[in-house]
């Protein structure tokens, strides 16, 4: 009895656990690659201005990378379940530099695709779903407020990165922008990376929560689910669906939310603004809606952010004034937030860990088959029509889908967990 008061001190005093340095390095590395990527906005209208290219022809480029961040992403979640982070991350974190640095030296449109398209889709790939998985390994109890404030970084990102890179191509032009932005990268990705541990049994402690003690504890691995078997059930398909919705709208409104804003006679500032202040709404849904998550589960938080992105984008389609803009800015970020710190808890639930990074893996490719359609998709419409407010009202569209399949989605028979 009193060993096992000993082992529950030392898995929760956050002294003695690794799992809260696992957190910190995670929110570093996802606040400096997804805050970057995020800003991709930023730069459409100068590569226009230098270039002569179409709004679709740029956004494509963006949608390719997220295509390769996908399906490389099914690979990097098997290989980081096989051989751990480390290797894995910081061979991406250095390909994710390269590309920042080679965009740099950008001079015609094969290089976009090449650069943006294909090796920062590659430095991408292994920097979401194997980094959540990660947590998931770490934390059994409060997986859904430690995933989240890892996620933080996402939105801090956003908050903060567009702001300072409109600003760094105002005084120093878009080219010495991306070699700052390569040379961060590098230096705050991979050296984070080098602290990172595969799970608790490395360093000899356990998962946080893994007691039982709430309802929530780890199943044995041989009750999880193979890739294999979570293929043949519904949940699984539900979960690749509601991941391509979210993705589609959400990353339509990252690329296309600061060109839109200056359409409407807003300055690039003020543009940026509005997608730093849905950054900000991010974190705040973050923290938030995984707390809640973790009470209510996580299947209930992605109902209520469909909902709310569904009103959101509506709300777009007539918001002319800047105060109409701040409301869509907040309500879509913390619908974000929401979405994105559920996710892997979600997965959890429904298949256990026991392929927790392939699955995460596969049903982010969804998720980025989203990311990449929205955007390019959203391009086309504007260059046909002069207008965003069919785009939008086709992200609005696909909310309403994610919102009928999540409701049918119901815990699987292995596991039977609350989601």
């Amino acid at each position: 009895m009193t060993n096992q008061k000993e082992r529950i001190a030392t898995e929760t005093k956050p002294g003695f656990f690794y799992g809260y340095i696992i957190v910190t390095l995670c929110f570093l590395i996802m606040l400096v690659s997804f805050g970057i990527m995020d800003s991709f906005g930023v730069f459409i209208k100068p590569l226009t201005g230098e270039f002569a290219w179409s709004r679709w022809m740029i956004s494509a480029s963006y949608s390719l990378s997220f295509l390769i961040f996908g399906f490389v992403g099914i690979v990097m979640g098997g290989l980081t379940d096989r051989f751990g982070p480390r290797v894995i991350l910081t061979c991406c974190g250095l390909f994710l530099g390269l590309g920042y640095l080679l965009m740099s030296q950008l001079m015609a449109l094969w290089q976009l695709y090449l650069f943006q398209g294909v090796i920062i889709g590659v430095g991408m790939s292994a920097l979401y779903a194997p980094v959540l998985s990660l947590i998931a390994r770490w934390f059994v109890r409060r997986r859904g407020f430690m995933t989240g404030l890892a996620l933080t970084g996402l939105g801090i990102g956003q908050l903060v990165a567009p702001p300072i890179i409109s600003r760094l191509i105002a005084f120093y032009d878009w080219r010495y922008t991306y070699i700052f932005l390569g040379i961060t990268v590098i230096v705050v990705v991979v050296l984070a990376t080098q602290f990172l541990k595969r799970d608790p049994v490395a360093i000899g402690q356990a998962p946080y929560g893994d007691r039982g003690d709430d309802g929530q504890a780890a199943p044995p691995a041989d009750t999880g689910y193979s890739l294999p078997e979570a293929a043949r059930i519904f949940p699984f398909w539900g979960i690749i669906i509601i991941k391509f919705c979210y993705g589609y709208y959400m990353f339509s409104i990252v690329v296309h939310i600061i060109p839109h804003v200056s359409d409407l006679g807003f300055s690039p500032v003020d543009a940026a603004n509005i997608l730093a202040l849905s950054g900000a709404a991010i974190v705040v849904g973050s923290f938030a809606l995984g707390r809640i998550g973790d009470r209510i589960g996580p299947r209930q938080v992605f109902i209520l952010c469909f909902l709310a992105a569904l009103v959101s984008l509506l709300w777009l389609t007539q918001s002319g004034s800047m105060w109409m803009l701040y409301v869509f800015a907040v309500v879509i970020g913390l619908a974000n937030g929401g979405n994105v710190v559920s996710d892997s808890p979600l997965v959890a639930r429904l298949f256990g860990l026991n392929a927790m990074g392939a699955i995460v893996g596969v049903s982010s490719c969804a998720f980025s088959i989203g990311a990449a359609l929205g955007p390019v998709i959203t391009g086309y419409i504007f260059d046909s029509t002069g207008s965003y407010k069919t785009a939008f009202l086709a992200g609005a569209a696909l909310c309403v889908a994610g919102l009928v399949i999540t409701s049918l989605i119901r815990p699987t028979k292995r596991l039977g967990t609350k989601i």
